[in-house]
């Protein structure tokens, strides 16, 4: 596969397994690709060619992107601008649990949520991908994170990813947020529906909401005078459009999170690794809500 001018083709060693595969493959994403086309959004492996323009970037070089379909291949062509380059000290396994999930994570609590040491955040969906890469992100930036779960197993990821407390997604969901830390500055949601519904109850003054997704299937609405009478913030982050428009910030912020990486203070970690013929299978398993964490695909060994 020959990348055009402005694009890299690279081998791919890893690809991540998301949310927004299921979608796109319902046709139900805000994105819809014509068919046909192959699932697979972030990815990491060597650069295998450059296409014309492309001059910061060369042939073997360690690499992750995000793409919005064509992942899970032998091959993947991606624009050069939005490539980072992986030191040695990263695996290839690593890197594709962080494109998106980290990625994802990091743009919202930082560039939209302008998240503080000391801040009270809760993160819900906090036992999958998005999640735990949040909790994980929050804690290693001093803030204090309650975790909101739907399973014991996801429990264990969020306490392990560094949240403070993880609770339980049910109908008591706003008082167990009270309970734990009174009010709530930074409200990050990957779930909507009644999750959210609670969970925006406790959002503090000048407190910010963070709408990354909605995988309870419900998209909820906001009741504008609780955004009034607290000067909250309801904020839309949208991770793959924003890293396209500002690739350069896009780049920024994963030498951000790299360097969290090299001092310790993320673990950014593939949960489950799966083979290559065993996709479909991981797809079934993260729509189900089965999934804990990040799950992996390995093309290339």
């Amino acid at each position: 596969m020959a990348p055009g001018p402005g694009e890299v083709a690279i081998t791919v060693h890893a690809a991540g397994v998301n949310f927004p595969d299921v979608l796109i493959a319902a046709g139900r994403y805000q994105v819809k690709p014509p068919l046909p086309f192959t699932l697979g959004a972030e990815i990491a492996g060597t650069i295998a060619a450059v296409g014309a323009d492309v001059h910061d970037l060369h042939v073997g070089q360690r690499v992750a992107t995000l793409v919005q379909t064509g992942g899970y291949a032998e091959i993947a062509v991606a624009p050069a601008a939005t490539v980072i380059v992986l030191p040695a000290s990263i695996a290839f396994e690593t890197a594709a649990a962080m494109v998106m999930t980290y990625g994802t994570a990091y743009h919202a609590l930082v560039d939209r949520g302008r998240l503080q040491a000391g801040d009270r955040v809760v993160v819900t969906g906090a036992g999958g991908g998005v999640g735990t890469a949040a909790v994980d992100i929050a804690s290693g930036l001093d803030a204090r994170v309650v975790a909101v779960v739907g399973s014991e197993a996801k429990r264990e990821a969020a306490l392990h990813a560094g949240a403070m407390i993880a609770v339980a997604a049910a109908a008591d969901l706003t008082q167990q947020i009270k309970d734990a830390h009174g009010a709530t500055d930074i409200l990050l949601d990957n779930v909507g529906g009644d999750v959210f519904d609670a969970a925006l109850r406790t959002l503090d003054w000048r407190g910010r909401a963070l709408i990354v997704g909605f995988t309870s299937g419900r998209i909820p609405e906001i009741p504008a005078n609780r955004l009034l009478l607290r000067e909250a913030d309801a904020l839309g982050v949208f991770f793959g459009t924003w890293s396209q428009r500002h690739p350069a910030a896009h780049r920024a912020n994963f030498t951000a999170l790299l360097a969290m990486c090299d001092d310790g203070r993320i673990r950014p970690r593939a949960h489950e690794r799966v083979a290559f013929d065993d996709v479909p299978l991981a797809l079934e398993a993260i729509a189900e809500r089965r999934l804990v964490g990040k799950a992996v695909v390995t093309v290339r060994t």
